[in-house]
């Protein structure tokens, strides 16, 4: 319990002077999670990327399909001793709760511990009309996180983005950005960085 001291009269208090109008409110994890506690959200699905709540789009058809194929592939792919978690939260700082389409997590999931994961060893979101932000500021904010292999597929075009190699960019959005990209079809062949003897098809990803 606190408790509330006076100020030292000798002492003057100064707020802060507010630089060109009013500044954004910044939303921690605690925040977004006790709102949503409260209902305040609704049915609208949101995450959490640098202390702004986005609301993301409705999901189709498609991308329902595509989390499922995904999702079906590399737990073929990487087998029992990894955890597979589809749009859950990943914890990347206070100020920072994406929800990845899906994620791959070392061990089992009985051995993770009752709070979310802050690393994976694949990252995975499947993008329709969100490409552009998710090879764009969600590259930038994962590689900032460290995730050595990132993915983004491509529904509107039927191809796999494959990110890798995280190092520092002072002029992405989160200071990092990933500095080898390859650009994958349907009939293209692909690996994880942490099933490297495993490949499989684009396609099987594709709904």
């Amino acid at each position: 319990m606190s408790v509330a001291t006076q100020p030292d009269p000798a002492v003057t208090l100064t707020p802060p002077p507010v630089a060109n109008g009013p500044r954004k409110w910044k939303w921690t994890r605690d925040e977004l999670v006790r709102c949503h506690e409260l209902g305040m959200f609704g049915n609208q699905r949101v995450m959490l990327i640098d202390g702004e709540v986005v609301v993301m789009s409705p999901m189709n058809e498609p991308h329902a399909r595509a989390i499922v194929f995904v999702l079906q592939t590399l737990q073929a792919t990487f087998g029992e001793s990894f955890t597979f978690r589809p749009q859950l939260p990943m914890d990347l700082g206070q100020t920072t709760d994406p929800e990845p389409d899906v994620i791959v997590v070392a061990g089992t999931p009985r051995s993770q511990p009752p709070t979310p994961p802050t690393t994976a060893v694949l990252v995975v979101e499947v993008a329709d009309s969100s490409l552009a932000f998710d090879i764009g500021e969600k590259a930038s904010l994962y590689a900032a996180a460290g995730i050595a292999d990132y993915w983004v597929l491509d529904l509107a075009h039927d191809r796999l983005y494959v990110f890798r190699d995280p190092r520092p960019e002072p002029d992405q959005r989160f200071g990092h950005s990933y500095f080898r990209m390859s650009l994958n079809g349907p009939a293209d062949r692909v690996s994880p960085l942490a099933a490297p003897t495993a490949s499989f098809l684009v396609s099987d990803l594709l709904p």
